[in-house]
């Protein structure tokens, strides 16, 4: 989503994170593998909302101030579309942080389950935490700093998770930096046999069209909601495909509607688009 208004910096805006600078090596000591390079975290702010950037116009996320665990963005909102699916998740993994705003409303909607979320750059954690609210590690949560593929990759994550939220941009929004079979095939082996994946991409960009058949390659059975914003499209992609049984699925968005005020027949709605014939 492309919104245009003055950034200000963030306070952490460093390449290497918000860490202190390590000691000078000594002439005999290896050097420390390359890290990478991250666009700068900046902050802007209009109308009571508080957004994320990496250095540019584009959002990368939004708090608004006096609801701080709402997911503001509707796209944010249609991640959550797994709850039609799933009402009593154990293990919830967000790849990608942005503002926090999926970790924050899992975490406190489902007090029951993990929460999870993976995040490879030092400085939106640190932003995060101070800017947007992200609550402490505890026994329930759990914020970490490592790259998304290592995770999904790791075999310890495999079969354990219910639903998996996967919002992976850079500074130039060109598509998800992860976006290969590959990549969906671990996302796919990180769930349990019912689990559900939803994915944030762009509808009107070459990467949709190469992501969706990624998602078909790894999942049983792809679903997509309408275009929101300037071009979001929420994919959910299914381990083992549902049936498609539209009049309980309207039954559930108003449960979660009444339980959580996401308009949840909207996305039931969209679903329905999805299926009908072309």
């Amino acid at each position: 989503m492309l919104i245009k208004r003055k950034s200000i910096e963030a306070d952490a805006n460093r390449m290497d994170g918000p860490r202190k600078r390590p000691e000078v090596a000594k002439k005999d000591t290896p050097k420390p593998p390359r890290k990478p390079k991250f666009a700068p975290v900046t902050l802007s702010e209009q109308d009571g909302v508080r957004f994320l950037h990496f250095g540019t116009e584009w959002v990368q996320g939004a708090m608004r101030l006096r609801k701080p665990d709402w997911p503001e963005l509707e796209y944010a909102q249609q991640m959550m579309a797994w709850m039609l699916f799933n009402p009593e998740p154990q293990h919830i993994v967000q790849l990608g942080l942005g503002t926090a705003a999926l970790t924050k409303f899992s975490y406190r909607q489902f007090p029951a389950a993990r929460v999870t979320a993976v995040e490879l750059n030092p400085s939106v954690l640190a932003i995060c935490s101070s800017m947007f609210k992200l609550p402490p590690d505890d026994e329930r949560l759990s914020v970490l700093e490592m790259d998304a593929m290592d995770f999904v990759m790791d075999p310890l994550n495999h079969g354990s998770i219910d639903a998996l939220q996967v919002d992976l941009y850079d500074a130039t929004a060109r598509g998800p930096v992860l976006d290969t079979p590959e990549f969906y095939s671990a996302c796919a082996a990180c769930l349990k046999d019912d689990g559900i994946m939803t994915v944030n991409l762009f509808g009107d960009h070459p990467s949709y069209a190469k992501n969706l058949k990624a998602m078909m390659f790894a999942f049983d059975d792809v679903w997509c909601l309408p275009e929101v914003h300037e071009g979001n499209v929420i994919a959910i992609a299914f381990k083992k495909a549902p049936p498609v049984d539209f009049s309980a699925l309207y039954d559930r968005a108003a449960e979660i509607t009444a339980a959580t005020k996401l308009p949840a027949k909207s996305w039931v709605n969209g679903l329905k688009t999805w299926h009908s014939p072309q």
